[in-house]
């Protein structure tokens, strides 16, 4: 027994083990255990004592007799913790542990919570779309101070109870590096918001605050207004589908003047009335940064615009714009006409769903082709009329950029469809075009065939050759689910019930992946 154990010593220390977490975490540094600290300090001894041979020998076979708990529970519970991520298919990769929608149980969150001690350079955290989990985040946030490095924390329809939502606000003060936290889909969110927020200090470093449909109450919203001036360096606020906050828009556009560096600004369905528009236009001078703005789906909107909208066009860098479904008025349109023009950086413009401007944008669609840059352009469902139509296909021809283009649910497109072909002959970038139920005509599909755009089945061309065979592929998989279903008569009545024409539903060329006529 002596002699066995003397070999084991003389063979030197068992290295340790390679975890998984030095595996996907190479710059994490754990902590050394209780062997690697002996030997360091045995190394720092013999600098000043040398100890016989005999005395050396008899320590060796004392080190190795002693157990270590330590090491073999360090061991155990890493091994316990790598099956743990196999088994839900995931794994930490570089300083991420992404958790959504793994259908995380009770069980699952004490799991997580032993992972995150052995992630100390941790910098981000996703366990969205697990609605299991309600009722357990303190055991979670508990150890937050743990993974200080924290940048991304993301929480998103977790069903989050207001036990969850209280300690996730005292834990926040332990994560002063988090940049990005996201609350979405979480009901008792509403009502508490001061509990999680209040400990944000002036010079935050939260860039992204997402907060959708969350049932924020309008208190909610006044305190996100007083809180934005600490939070100079957010670029992305969004506060969709809160349609309480409405009468709290006053604070919030007061705080948003705080907030210069702001990119994206989603206020979609949020209860906006017409003096919503005034209140932000106000606001909007002070957002040079803004890139994106969605005030989309607030139907108490229209008539806002009318005498409200001259500060959008100090928006220099906006890219997105969402006006749909906000029951924009004629006289909304006519202020729309003199400012939009004017977004030279406009590469996505959505006004669908404003049946009231059909017969009144002529000039507004016109003046797109003052909008070079334009990459989406949907006025799907808005009434357009002939003369309207007229000016927008005209207009298209000047939009070399654009790639996505929705005409769907309007029906006086049907029999003039060759108008549009026409200006877009010679788009090098169109891939997307929607036509469903415009009520097209047999002569407007005979159309398409003499313009060239080509069928499935046609010869490919050049070195496309195997992509375009796989397009029609797929493109004839679609025309025998539409010979089964039949929808194309259904969105537009006038086309014949043949199989010939039938096929025109999907077209391709080399640029224009497909147009949609039915589905």
């Amino acid at each position: 027994m002596s002699q066995r154990r003397k070999k084991n010593s003389s063979d030197g220390e068992t290295k340790p083990r390679t975890s998984f977490v030095n595996k996907f975490f190479r710059s994490s540094k754990l902590r050394p255990t209780k062997a690697e600290s002996r030997q360091k300090s045995n190394d720092l001894e013999a600098a000043d004592f040398q100890p016989s041979d005999d005395a050396q020998k008899t320590e060796n076979i004392l080190d190795a007799a002693k157990p270590l708990p330590s090491e073999m529970e360090l061991g155990s519970r890493m091994e316990k913790n790598e099956q743990f991520l196999q088994k839900l298919g995931r794994k930490a990769v570089n300083k991420c542990l992404d958790l959504n929608n793994c259908g995380l149980t009770t069980t699952d969150v004490r799991e997580v919570v032993a992972l995150l001690p052995l992630l100390p350079d941790l910098e981000k955290l996703d366990i969205s779309w697990n609605d299991l989990i309600g009722g357990t985040l303190r055991s979670v946030t508990q150890q937050m101070h743990l993974v200080s490095k924290l940048k991304i924390l993301r929480l998103g329809s977790c069903r989050l109870t207001t036990d969850d939502v209280r300690a996730l606000g005292e834990a926040l003060e332990a994560i002063p590096e988090l940049e990005e936290l996201n609350l979405s889909w979480n009901s008792k969110v509403g009502g508490n918001l001061p509990l999680i927020l209040q400990k944000f200090q002036e010079g935050s470093k939260i860039q992204t605050l997402e907060l959708i449909d969350c049932d924020l109450t309008s208190e909610d919203g006044a305190f996100v207004g007083q809180l934005l001036p600490m939070m100079q360096n957010l670029e992305v606020l969004d506060l969709s589908i809160n349609r309480n906050i409405g009468d709290s828009l006053n604070s919030i556009a007061q705080g948003l003047k705080s907030t210069s560096n702001l990119k994206v600004l989603k206020l979609h369905s949020c209860g906006l009335s017409q003096k919503s528009v005034r209140i932000l236009d106000a606001a909007f001078r002070y957002l040079c940064e803004l890139r994106r703005l969605d005030l989309s789906c607030n139907k108490e909107l229209g008539g806002g615009f009318e005498d409200s909208s001259a500060q959008l066009a100090t928006l220099e860098h906006l890219e997105v714009l969402d006006l749909h479904q906000c029951s924009l008025t004629v006289d909304d349109v006519t202020s729309l006409t003199q400012v939009i023009p004017l977004l030279s950086s406009l590469q996505e413009l959505d006004l669908s769903a404003n049946k009231k401007m059909g017969g009144s944008s002529e000039n507004l669609l016109s003046r797109l082709r003052f909008l070079p840059a334009l990459k989406s352009l949907l006025i799907n469902n808005c009434a357009l009329q002939s003369e309207t139509f007229t000016a927008l296909a005209e207009a298209s021809a000047h939009l070399p950029a654009l790639e996505v283009f929705d005409l769907s649910w309007n029906k006086c497109i049907g029999g003039n469809l060759k108008l549009l072909l026409e200006t877009l002959k010679f788009s090098e970038s169109l891939q997307v075009l929607r036509l469903s139920s415009c009520s097209l005509v047999t002569e407007d599909v005979a159309v398409l065939g003499r313009r060239g755009y080509r069928m499935d089945g046609n010869k490919c061309h050049g070195d496309n050759r195997a992509q375009t065979q796989q397009e029609d592929s797929h493109v004839q998989g679609r025309m025998r689910a539409l010979k089964r279903n039949g929808p194309c008569r259904h969105h537009n009545p006038g086309l014949p019930a043949s199989e010939t024409v039938r096929k025109f539903l999907l077209f391709k060329t080399p640029s224009l992946w497909y147009i949609v006529m039915g589905a």
